[in-house]
């Protein structure tokens, strides 16, 4: 089992890539929504960095996965909470790793059954390879290889830490 060090210098790192797209006028008045539950955990670390006016949102994609029934999750469904409105808003959506792209599908059709976002950018904390469907994060804290039998684990919230683990 190996770990991913220094999470607060990749956050950092994150936040500073963000901050250029809010100061650059790409992302005017932005609202961020995190992934339960690690996207969640990195995305209250990243929403005060930045300073978001909007509180911070989560969405529960349990019920808008595809998956879910043939990889046996028996999901524990938390209630999504979207305390503003998403319509012409730019979102951030923040997860903790990209992998598949099914999570972050999901989080967008939720989104979408929610109103029409004016743009969504999406910040995770690791990419790694793997991709089935055509998403791509604008900002990465840190690109993973992994072996075919390898997965990262997320725990938390404080202190964060991720585990490459193997798997049989």
């Amino acid at each position: 089992m190996n770990t991913i060090d220094d999470i607060p210098a990749i956050i950092d790192d994150m936040a500073g890539q963000l901050g250029k797209l809010i100061s650059n006028g790409v992302h005017t008045d932005p609202a961020m929504v995190g992934i339960h539950t690690g996207g969640v955990w990195i995305a209250n670390l990243l929403h005060a960095k930045l300073g978001i006016s909007e509180p911070l949102a989560s969405l529960d994609i349990s019920f808008y996965r595809d998956d879910f029934t043939r990889i046996g999750m028996n999901p524990v469904v938390q209630p999504s909470q979207l305390p503003f409105s998403i319509d012409d808003r730019h979102i951030i959506i923040v997860d903790d790793v990209l992998h598949t792209g099914r999570t972050i599908r999901a989080a967008m059709n939720e989104l979408f059954d929610y109103g029409r976002p004016a743009s969504i950018t999406l910040a995770t904390l690791i990419e790694r390879g793997g991709r089935e469907l055509p998403i791509e994060a604008s900002v990465v804290g840190r690109h993973v290889k992994l072996g075919p039998h390898e997965h990262i684990k997320l725990t938390g919230p404080d202190p964060l830490a991720l585990e490459i683990q193997k798997t049989a």
